[in-house]
């Protein structure tokens, strides 16, 4: 368990901030305390510095995961969302999933036409839940 690069720190923060924007400072600097974000495997951890301190004495590869994913980073080095994250994003969001119409377009569309492009859902935990660690 590492601390993210500032290049692997900028993807997530972009992609955080699409939903967040300029709450994303307040997953940080929390009123229980200073939460961080880890990198294991490809997989980001948001976790409690005292957390962090506690795991110092276990091996990494005898640690499976310490705090929520909160995503991961693919093979090309973008950032995926996992529905794990979505209890501490939702009190902050501004919506969480992406308009593929302007509001005006919405009200005017056919049924049957996409207005906002998929992110997470319950069900896709669920499909992925082996996989999620």
């Amino acid at each position: 368990m590492r601390p993210l690069t500032e290049e692997e720190t900028r993807v997530m923060f972009e992609k955080l901030a699409k939903y967040i924007g300029e709450n994303l400072q307040l997953l940080i600097d929390r009123p229980d305390g200073t939460y961080c974000f880890r990198l294991h495997s490809d997989r980001v951890y948001y976790v409690s510095e005292k957390i962090l301190k506690l795991a110092a004495n276990i091996s990494g590869d005898k640690l499976v995961s310490l705090g929520t994913c909160f995503g991961k980073f693919t093979k090309t080095h973008k950032f995926r969302l996992h529905v794990t994250a979505l209890d501490y994003l939702a009190p902050y969001a501004k919506g969480f999933g992406v308009a593929a119409k302007s509001t005006q377009d919405c009200r005017k569309v056919d049924p049957m036409a996409i207005v906002v492009f998929h992110q997470a859902d319950i069900g896709e935990y669920v499909r992925h839940e082996e996989t999620l660690t």
